[in-house]
C-alpha cells in the first residue's frame, strides 16, 4: 500500500509490482529498515510514487513486513509499448518510519546523565518529534553514566550507540518504537527440526581466543595534584606542576529564557507560576508549600569535577520564600537540599541563607530594593566520574552488566551572591559574597537540580548557566588569616584568577596576591587510561612445550567509552568473558519453515543453534535479516538470517583505530583479581609546613596496618624491589620530607602488608614553589 500524500489515501500497488525482482526488505540490527520494490506503471496504475509517500507492506492477518516512506524519488527505465500506452519501471526504495527522525536537525540538549538507555532514547525521539511515535514499548534496560547528543550525528547513530552501550536494540513497526534487550525473543533452530533445511545453513568458525588483554580508552584524570606557591605582592603568574585534567563538551546550559523551553525543563506548578516574557524567565507565586511550585533541569547534575552552576541574575520585586539553585538528594524538598540558597521574606525586602543539608548555615544577606542578585554555587568533588561505565557480554547481558557502581568522594561546596546595584557599575565585577565555602563528606554522585522552589516567590531571572570548569580548586591563605576557596574563570564574572595553557595560574591584577599570602591549586593530572588484564587459567591450559599459552590483544575502545583505567579493567573483563571459539553464519529458509515456529524474525531476536552434525551449540543474535517476497498473493517470503554467536565483540563495543603508543610495559591484572587490586588513593594528603629545609606532609589517612606511604621525587617504580627515585617509607598518616630547592615536586601511594604489596592506583603529587 502507497499514500501518496495526495488526499487519496494509502492505494492498493500489489498488481504492478515486478515480480521478477521480488519485494526486497532488509533489517539491520540497530538501523533503519529498507524496502525495495519495483513497480510497472501504465495508464491502468495508481500513479509514480512521490517522493515522501507513505510505503506499507502488510499481511493478509493485519500483520506489517514493512512500514516508512519513500526517501527519494524512484528511479524510472522505459520498458517500451503495451496495452495502448507506455509502459516503465520505477525502482522505489524505502525506509522504515523512523526516517522521519533522520531528517530533523538535532536540537542542542544537555548531555543524558545517569539515565537508562531506553529513557534516553525516549529523550532523544521526543525532543526531536514530540508526540509523533508511541514509546510505550521502550524498555527501561541499564542505566547510562552519561550520554552526550553530539548534533553532527543523526538519530538513527545516536539511538546505535544506546543500543550498543545497553546490548539492546530498537525497531520500529507502524508509528510505534520498541526498544529491549538482545534475544528478548529467541527461536530453537535445531537439526532435529522437521521443518529445518540442511542446505540452508552456513556456519563460519570464529577465532575468539584471548587471555592477555590490553585495553585502550580515553584521557583519564590521573594523579591527584597539589602545587604550592606564595605570594610576594607583585608576581601574578605561577607554573604549575602538571596540565590540569579537562574534560570536553563543558558547556551543559546556556540558558537566556527566550521561551521556557520543554527540552531543558520540566515546570511542576500550578498555571502561569513560570512564564517568559521580555527575555526574563518570571515567577509569579506559588502555593505557599515546599516542593509543589519549582521549576526543574530536565537532567540530573553529577557531583563529579569541577562544576559551575549559576542560577541567574535574579531580581526580587517583594518579600519571597523558596529557594532559588537547589541540588536535591530525592525530591524536590527542602528537608533534602543538599546545597542551595534560602530565601525568606524579611519586611518589604527578602533574605538569602545558605541552605546545606536541609539547615539553613551561616549568616544571612538581605536584599535592597531596586539591586539585583546573581547567585552562583561551585562543586569542587575530589573525583571526576561519579559512576563506573557499564558493560556487556553473552553472560552479562542487559539487566545485568559489569560496572555501573557508584564512585565515593567529598565535594567542596561553594555558594556566593553578588549583589548588584544598577547605580554603581562597580558592583559588576565586585567580589561577592561568599555564605558557604565547605566541604560535604560521602557527598552523592547525582543530585536533581531545581532552578526555583517557590513557596512564594516574585522574582525574574535573566540568565542560568551550567558549566563544567577547568578541574583545578585554587584556595588561598591570607598571613595570619583563614582560607578561603576562590574562583577561577573571568573577570567579568567576579573571578581572580584563571588558569592558561601554559600551564599556570594568572592572578588579575586587581586581585595580585599579597607579600607571604599560602596559594593551594588542587588538581587531577592527565593520562590515557588503559589497564592489561589476564586469565591465568587460559594462559596454563594452552601452555604447551614452547608455546607458553598466551594469546594476547590490544583493543581501543571507543563505546561504550572507557573514561579511566579501572573503566579499561572492566571492559578487559567483558572481552574475556566471550573469549574463545565462536561461530558466524547465515540460514536460509520460507516464511512457513521459520525456526522455532517463529511467525516473524528481526535483527536482535536470538537463536539457540543445535547442530550436532556441525558441531554448533550455541546462542547466536541475528544481526540482519532479508526477505525476499517471491509471491505476493500466497504471501510466500523467503528469509536469510545472517546471525553471530552471541559473545561477538561486535554486540557489545565500537573499536577505533590506536590514537596513542603504549609508551610502558603495564602491570597485569588477573582477572580474579580485578577490582581487588589497588588501594584508595589519597586523595586527602597535603602539605602542612614548609621550611627552607623540609616539608611536612599529612597523608589524609593512616597507613594500613603492616603498610605505609610511600614516596618518590618522580612518578615511576613504585614498589619495594626498585629504589632509585625513593624519598622514604613512612608508617605514620604525618611525616617530614626533605627539601633541596624552590620547587621541589614530591609523588605518595599508600601501600599495605600484601605480598606483592598493593598500591594505590593514582599517585598523589605535591608540589611546592616556596623561596628557599
Amino acid at each position: 500500500m502507497i499514500d501518496n500524500l495526495d488526499g487519496r489515501g494509502a492505494l492498493d500497488y500489489s498488481f504492478c509490482v515486478a515480480m521478477s525482482a521480488g519485494v526486497s526488505v532488509r533489517r539491520k540490527l540497530n538501523a533503519p529498515s529498507e524496502l525495495l520494490v519495483s513497480l510497472l506503471c501504465g495508464e491502468s496504475s495508481p500513479g509514480v510514487p512521490a517522493w515522501g509517500a507513505r510505503v506499507v507492506l502488510i499481511k493478509d492477518d493485519g500483520s506489517y513486513v514493512f512500514t516508512g516512506y519513500l526517501t527519494a524519488e524512484p528511479s524510472c527505465e522505459y520498458l517500451g509499448w503495451a496495452g495502448g500506452g507506455p509502459q516503465y519501471r520505477y525502482d522505489v526504495v524505502a525506509l522504515s518510519d523512523v526516517v522521519l527522525l533522520e531528517q530533523k536537525a538535532l536540537v542542542p540538549e544537555p548531555p543524558f546523565v545517569a539515565r537508562s538507555a531506553g529513557s534516553a532514547l525516549s529523550r532523544l525521539t521526543l525532543d526531536v518529534m514530540p508526540g509523533w511515535f508511541d514509546l510505550q514499548g521502550i524498555g527501561a534496560e541499564d542505566r547510562l553514566p552519561t550520554f552526550r547528543v553530539d548534533g553532527r550525528e543523526s538519530w538513527s547513530a545516536l539511538a546505535a550507540a544506546i543500543g550498543l552501550a545497553a546490548r539492546s536494540r530498537y525497531r520500529d513497526e507502524n508509528g510505534k518504537l520498541l526498544f529491549g534487550p538482545l534475544c528478548e525473543s529467541t527461536y530453537q533452530l535445531q537439526e532435529g527440526d522437521p521443518d529445518f533445511s540442511p542446505d540452508g545453513l552456513k556456519l563460519e568458525r570464529v577465532n575468539r581466543l584471548v587471555n592477555d588483554a590490553t585495553v585502550v580508552g580515553e584521557i583519564e584524570p590521573a594523579a591527584h595534584v597539589k602545587d604550592y606557591f606564595v605570594g610576594d605582592g607583585y608576581t601574578t603568574s605561577f607554573y604549575m606542576s602538571q596540565a590540569p585534567f579537562t574534560r570536553g563538551g563543558r558547556v551543559i546550559l546556556n540558558e537566556e529564557y527566550l521561551e521556557l523551553d520543554p527540552t531543558h525543563w520540566t515546570v511542576i506548578a500550578p498555571d502561569n507560576t513560570f512564564s517568559v516574557s521580555n527575555g526574563q524567565l518570571q515567577v509569579a507565586g506559588g502555593t505557599g508549600q515546599d516542593g509543589q511550585a519549582c521549576l526543574e533541569f530536565v537532567e540530573q547534575i553529577e557531583l563529579g569535577g569541577a562544576t559551575e552552576l549559576v542560577h541567574g541574575d535574579v531580581t526580587f520585586n517583594t518579600g519571597c520564600a523558596g529557594i532559588v539553585g537547589g541540588l536535591y538528594v530525592g525530591d524536590v524538598k527542602e528537608a533534602s537540599c543538599l546545597a542551595g540558597f534560602r530565601i525568606s521574606a524579611a519586611g518589604s525586602g527578602s533574605s538569602i541563607q545558605a541552605l546545606v543539608g536541609g539547615a539553613v548555615v551561616g549568616t544571612a544577606l538581605g536584599t535592597k530594593a531596586g539591586h539585583h542578585y546573581v547567585f552562583a554555587t561551585y562543586l569542587y568533588p575530589t573525583e571526576t566520574y561519579r559512576m563506573q561505565q557499564v558493560y556487556h557480554s553473552s553472560s552479562h547481558p542487559s539487566g545485568n552488566a559489569r560496572g555501573g557502581g557508584d564512585i565515593e568522594c567529598d565535594v567542596r561546596v561553594v555558594l556566593q551572591v553578588q549583589d548588584i546595584d544598577p547605580a554603581n557599575p562597580g558592583t559588576e565585577v565586585a567580589p561577592a559574597t561568599v555564605l558557604y565555602d565547605g566541604v560535604i563528606k560521602a557527598a552523592p554522585g547525582f543530585c536533581t537540580y531545581a532552578l526555583i522552589n517557590a513557596a512564594s516567590m516574585q522574582c525574574s531571572v535573566t540568565f542560568t548557566y551550567l558549566y563544567l570548569a577547568t578541574d583545578a580548586m585554587v584556595r588561598m591563605t591570607p598571613y595570619g588569616g583563614s582560607t578561603v576557596t576562590v574562583q577561577a574563570g573571568s573577570l567579568t564574572s567576579g573571578a581572580a584568577c584563571r588558569l592558561s595553557a601554559t600551564p599556570s595560574l594568572q592572578f588579575y591584577p586587581e586581585y595580585i596576591p599579597a607579600k607571604n599570602e599560602a596559594i593551594e591549586v588542587s588538581y587531577r593530572g592527565a593520562g590515557r587510561a588503559m589497564a592489561r588484564v589476564v586469565d591465568s587459567g587460559s594462559i596454563l591450559a594452552h601452555h604447551h612445550g614452547a608455546d607458553d599459552g598466551v594469546r594476547g590483544r590490544v583493543w581501543n575502545v571507543v563505546n561504550p567509552p572507557a573514561r579511566t583505567s579501572a573503566d579499561c579493567e572492566t571492559a578487559a573483563l567483558a572481552l574475556l568473558d566471550d573469549a574463545g571459539a565462536g561461530w558466524k553464519g547465515e540460514y536460509r529458509t520460507w516464511g512457513c519453515m521459520l525456526p522455532g515456529g517463529a511467525e516473524d524474525i528481526f535483527a536482535g531476536d536470538g537463536l539457540a543453534v543445535d547442530v550436532p552434525s556441525r558441531g554448533a551449540e550455541c546462542l547466536a543474535i541475528v544481526h540482519e535479516a532479508e526477505l525476499i517476497v517471491v509471491d505476493l498473493g500466497g504471501e510466500t517470503i523467503g528469509y536469510t538470517l545472517k546471525f553471530v554467536d552471541a559473545g561477538d565483540p561486535s554486540l557489545d563495543f565500537e573499536f577505533g583505530k590506536a590514537t596513542s603508543v603504549i609508551g610502558r610495559v603495564l602491570t597485569s591484572v588477573d582477572v580474579t583479581q580485578v577490582g581487588l587490586t589497588y588501594l584508595a588513593d589519597l586523595t586527602n594528603a597535603e602539605v602542612t609546613d614548609i621550611t627552607s629545609t623540609t616539608v611536612t606532609v599529612d597523608a589524609g589517612i593512616a597507613p594500613p596496618a603492616g603498610g605505609g606511604i610511600e614516596v618518590r621525587y618522580s612518578d615511576t617504580a613504585w614498589g619495594v624491589g626498585n629504589n632509585r627515585n625513593l624519598i622514604g617509607r613512612f608508617t605514620s598518616r604525618t611525616f617530614t620530607l626533605p627539601r633541596f630547592a624552590r620547587g621541589q615536586r614530591y609523588f605518595l601511594r599508600g601501600y599495605d602488608n600484601s605480598v606483592p604489596p598493593r598500591y594505590s592506583r593514582n599517585s598523589t603529587a605535591l608540589y611546592v614553589d616556596y623561596p628557599l
